[in-house]
């Protein structure tokens, strides 16, 4: 029997000159961003100073520092061996949670606690959980960096906005030409980067991304530019409309059902909507990873030279990656214009880019509970910080960082392939 290594001597002296360090840095990015504050007064501006909140920063970080240089040189390497053997026997408790989240889900609009602010968040969660799922069958599943999936988000609310205003589609009629549009731009997209890889792809649809933005911007005649586009019809329940005075020969949805009026109805019908959209986008994605297109967007991302090899077609396999991802981009695109009911550029920077392909990384690439997770915890952060609205995007920051400290890999890195061949002689 191998016996276990020794843990590593811990070095006291290094440990505290690198914490000293962090703290150095951090006291000196703090001085400024936290160290000063302008109050706003009828005789001018006056500045207060913090230098409290910049001394507790810089010893936390130090301390922090210190800790986990602890950790990483007390702690052997092959104690984490076990906890790969112990995530897939907790496979099944992950599927049982699963079926939990999706029965909360269902039943939130009748919880105790549920409200109109509850709904609106989860609705929001849903949308990122959506635009998650799109991105990691590009990111996650084909390996393909994408800086630039906010542009088919945007297709796709332009898209159902200028259809519905401009032919009076009704939003389950504007919903796949939106979605078809989107997809069709990812193709186009597809073709000028199919020789890219790595960070040159990166730095391609991250510009390809702010094009489509900028183009919204000052194609003002058709887009309407900066001011956007208001006045987006609202959803109906399949032709039944959600106001209280419809109008002459049409039947509302509360008297269809013998209900009294309520704004929530509407709420509720959004968010079941997203939630079902969402669900659809889960299935598609489990459903095709099997599929040979899945496998061979799985080939694609561990090694595409072995791809050629096989046989497969890598232009073939990124087109078809980039036409899906972006097909449900554009579905959700849809759905958030007609939530909001007005849309614009402002809605569709590279900050949302951003923030879908964290969902992503966080998640764990290729992992669809890991998306999930990753959304509830990048929308519901700041939804919590509010009260500390000073430090909110510092706290924001700060708990990514020690997530990507704790997983590297993200909350649920899933890279294994998702069919196995069995030997026949193996014992069932």
């Amino acid at each position: 029997m191998a016996a276990m290594p020794e843990p590593a001597r811990f070095d006291w002296r290094e440990a505290l000159t690198d914490a000293a360090l962090a703290a150095a840095v951090a006291a000196a990015l703090a001085v400024p961003l936290i160290g000063f504050h302008a109050v706003d007064e009828p005789t001018g501006i006056r500045i207060d100073t913090r230098f409290d909140w910049v001394v507790i920063g810089v010893i936390t970080v130090f301390v922090g520092r210190l800790l986990l240089g602890a950790l990483k040189r007390l702690r052997p390497q092959t104690a984490l061996a076990p906890l790969g053997r112990a995530a897939m026997r907790l496979r099944p408790a992950a599927t049982a949670l699963t079926w939990a989240g999706l029965a909360f889900a269902v039943l939130l609009p009748v919880l105790p606690f549920s409200n109109r602010y509850v709904i609106d968040v989860a609705t929001t969660v849903l949308i990122y959980v959506m635009l998650g799922w799109g991105l990691n069958i590009v990111v996650g599943l084909a390996g393909l960096l994408d800086l630039g999936y906010v542009a088919f988000y945007a297709v796709g609310a332009y898209s159902y906005a200028l259809l519905a205003i401009n032919l009076d589609l009704s939003f389950w009629e504007c919903l796949p030409l939106a979605g078809l549009f989107a997809g069709v731009t990812g193709v186009l997209l597809g073709f000028p980067v199919l020789r890219l890889r790595g960070d040159y792809l990166a730095i391609v649809t991250l510009g390809f991304g702010e094009i489509v933005r900028i183009i919204i911007i000052n194609w003002q005649s058709f887009t309407g530019g900066p001011n956007g586009i208001t006045g987006v019809p609202r959803p109906s329940f399949f032709g039944l409309p959600f106001t209280a005075n419809p109008a002459e020969g049409q039947v509302a949805f509360h008297q269809l059902l013998g209900l009294e009026y309520s704004p929530s109805h509407r709420i509720v019908f959004l968010y079941f909507l997203i939630l079902a959209l969402a669900l659809i986008t889960n299935l598609f994605t489990l459903r095709i990873r099997k599929l040979p297109v899945g496998r061979a967007w799985e080939a694609l991302r561990e090694d595409e030279i072995a791809c050629r090899a096989l046989g497969i077609n890598p232009r073939n396999t990124k087109l078809t990656a980039f036409g899906i991802g972006a097909m449900f981009g554009g579905f959700a695109g849809a759905f958030f214009a007609t939530r909001q009911g007005f849309i614009s550029p402002e809605s569709f920077t590279f900050v949302e880019s951003a923030t879908i392909v964290a969902i992503v990384v966080l998640g764990g690439m290729g992992s669809q509970i890991g998306v999930v997770l990753a959304a509830l915890f990048l929308t519901l952060l700041p939804e919590l910080g509010r009260e500390f609205a000073q430090f909110r995007m510092v706290v924001f920051g700060a708990a990514m960082v020690l997530i990507m400290i704790w997983r590297p890999h993200g909350l649920l890195a899933s890279r294994e392939p998702t069919l196995r061949l069995k030997r026949e002689d193996a014992p069932p």
